[in-house]
């Protein structure tokens, strides 16, 4: 997994060095011309299946969505062969938030507890400004609970925050 708190503030791949950004633009960029003369996608996999023993607890949840009848489907990339390998590119050269600090519409970040990304959100918020800006932070949730357990999805609090900003 990326460091998410790094890619928020400096985009992926940050830990590299010009010279590595470069051979890895000049890697992707090959593969997305062989894709182009290939017509398909290679991809770089998916959720692994077998499940190995040792997966950490992120992929365990991963694996009980996306390889169960909970949240399977045909076409689902993490059902299946994965995302292809360049959808990372563009990202690269992209602070995703760099500009975060800049938005004056409403904002809400809803994150599990034991999610292992909830530091994105939190990192996140940090840069919000305003007061109509809210991380909201559901207890005892992994980051699929929120994804399909109705019964941990806090839709009062979701429906307080949009009848409140938008109007």
């Amino acid at each position: 997994m990326y460091d998410m708190s790094r890619v928020n503030a400096n985009g992926y791949f940050d830990s590299m060095n010009a010279g590595q950004r470069y051979e890895l633009r000049k890697q992707l960029n090959a593969q997305r011309l062989a894709d182009a003369k290939n017509g398909a996608y290679e991809l770089g996999g998916g959720v692994p299946d077998p499940l190995p023993a040792d997966a950490p607890q992120f992929v365990k949840d991963y694996y009980s969505y996306y390889k169960t009848k909970r949240g399977y489907h045909a076409r689902s990339l993490n059902s299946n062969g994965g995302w292809n390998k360049t959808s990372a590119l563009s990202f690269i050269n992209m602070p995703l938030l760099s500009y975060s600090n800049e938005i004056r519409s409403a904002v809400l970040l809803v994150h599990g507890e034991k999610a292992h990304s909830r530091y994105f959100s939190e990192d996140a918020f940090k840069k919000l400004q305003g007061d109509n800006k809210e991380l909201m932070i559901i207890p005892g949730a992994s980051h699929v609970d929120l994804y399909d357990r109705m019964d941990v999805i806090p839709f009062d609090k979701l429906e307080t925050f949009f009848n409140n900003y938008l109007k």
